[in-house]
């Protein structure tokens, strides 16, 4: 079999540059090594009902006239409409440093802006440097690695005040432990601060329909529980693959949304990008019953907390740090349908190492995640207030359970700390997409795989 262009992953990006491709020419085949196309960001049915998988909000919020905005770009590149998506913005979401300071934002930039002018009024002058800097650079010129908590530091001259944004910007973003690139740092400040957070009125499914509906209808194909085994190549140049049923399928052009370390063990030669530690999660969703009240968060979308004196963000040496992390409701949203149940999810770092010695599924395993989903649970009700008695349904994710159902390696769900920005990693016909090309979020996944065709694969048709 060959086709002109063939995708290895049906994650957001894969299905993205599938769909770009296709408006030009339908000759692109997406390969998905499970039964269900979304990677990071799917779903999974429990009592008969949909549990999404990695979606808390959307990022890159913006109106419909801001044309250049990344949202706006994506869906001019795919055709589609924006009232496809039945978009919802956020209530409202909070940073809390326990005990010390907390900051409100929202979709309206003025809020962080008055926030940080009332709670750090010392800082208010370096915080505007700051934002004359964010808006100037270009996070995506190529350029060596610099330390955005050394600029913040070095500009606010305020180290809590330099945490406080850093903590969810490196929780919904950063591969890097206690610091990002600066370059990163300033997609996702735009992302969530600038412009700000949504979620669909339907689920992750719906997203991941209307994107293959799109897909299907330009005559695409997709083969699911398709698993790549090798990718065929001869010095820089790729013939194709082999998918592990031992079907080979050939092709022009070869995009890999999988991550550039497991690319390159496709292609059974060694990585050549520096070896750093790679951050593991785990995550808990509470099922709660419909009439549950949680009234100190009636107005909160998201809350990331720290409750330390400084914010640790790294592998940690047991097997949760629930000392930060996120607590998302994902029913506080703007104008959203009611709902017949509430959700509360939590998320903190954990330890791939330390959940693997425990062996997927065995006793000590099964007995670790309980434990886990308690002290979650004590956790957020320290903020929320009391929910155990109003759970109805609970389920936990380990790094171990991310990494069986994504591929993504040790369950590092931002992959590699070392990016691509611009997909090449030094073949004539194979590109490279996604989480490690560094477009972070939804959107930016798909905007990933989009701007992997236009640059790339479009021009040499």
């Amino acid at each position: 079999m060959h086709v002109p262009f063939l995708i290895i992953g049906g994650g957001l990006s894969g299905l993205a540059a599938a769909l770009r491709f296709a408006r030009f020419l339908p000759d692109v085949l997406l390969l998905e090594k499970h039964s269900r196309v979304g990677g990071l960001n799917s779903y999974y049915y429990r009592n008969n009902r949909l549990f999404e998988t990695g979606l808390h909000a959307i990022t890159n919020y913006a109106p419909a006239e801001i044309k250049n905005a990344p949202l706006n770009r994506l869906l001019r590149q795919l055709k589609i409409k924006r009232r496809e998506l039945d978009l919802h913005q956020q209530i409202g979401s909070e940073v809390r440093f326990m005990g010390r300071e907390s900051l409100l934002f929202s979709n309206d930039f003025g809020l962080l802006d008055t926030e940080i002018a009332s709670k750090f009024p010392g800082s208010y002058n370096r915080w505007q440097h700051l934002l004359q800097l964010i808006e100037e650079y270009d996070p995506f010129r190529p350029a060596p690695f610099l330390s955005a908590k050394k600029v913040l530091r070095e500009t606010l001259a305020d180290n809590l005040l330099t945490d406080m944004l850093l903590c969810p910007l490196m929780y919904y973003g950063s591969s890097l432990e206690n610091d990002m690139d600066l370059g990163q740092f300033v997609i996702m400040f735009r992302a969530i601060f600038l412009e700000g957070m949504f979620r669909p009125g339907g689920t992750i499914k719906d997203i991941l329909d209307l994107l293959l509906s799109h897909y299907q209808a330009h005559g695409g194909k997709i083969r699911t529980k398709a698993a790549v085994s090798r990718i065929i190549s001869s010095g820089k140049r790729v013939q194709g693959v082999v998918l592990t049923s031992g079907e080979e399928i050939s092709c022009d052009y070869l995009l890999s949304t999988i991550g550039s370390e497991e690319t390159f063990a496709l292609l059974h030669k060694p990585c050549p990008l520096e070896s750093l530690p790679r951050l593991g999660f785990v995550e808990t969703i509470f099922e709660l019953r419909p009439e549950t009240s949680l009234p100190r968060s009636e107005n909160r979308t998201i809350i990331f907390y720290n409750t330390t004196a400084t914010f640790s963000y790294q592998q940690p040496q047991t097997l949760v740090d629930f000392n930060s992390g996120v607590i998302c409701l994902p029913q506080n949203f703007q104008d959203l349908s009611p709902s017949p149940f509430k959700e509360v999810r939590t998320t903190h770092l954990a330890s791939y190492e330390q959940w693997h010695t425990l062996g997927d599924g065995q006793s000590a395993y099964n007995s670790a995640k309980e434990d886990t989903a308690l002290a979650s649970r004590e956790v957020a009700e320290k903020i929320l207030g009391n929910f155990a008695e109003n759970i109805v349904y609970r389920d936990t994710f380990t790094p171990l359970t991310i990494e069986r159902f994504t591929a993504k390696k040790q369950g590092a769900i931002y992959g590699n700390p070392v990016k691509i920005k611009d997909g090449d990693i030094g073949y004539n016909n194979l590109f490279l997409a996604g989480t490690d090309q560094g477009f972070l979020g939804i959107v930016g996944a798909m905007l990933s795989g989009v701007s992997i065709v236009n640059q790339h694969i479009l021009p040499r048709l």
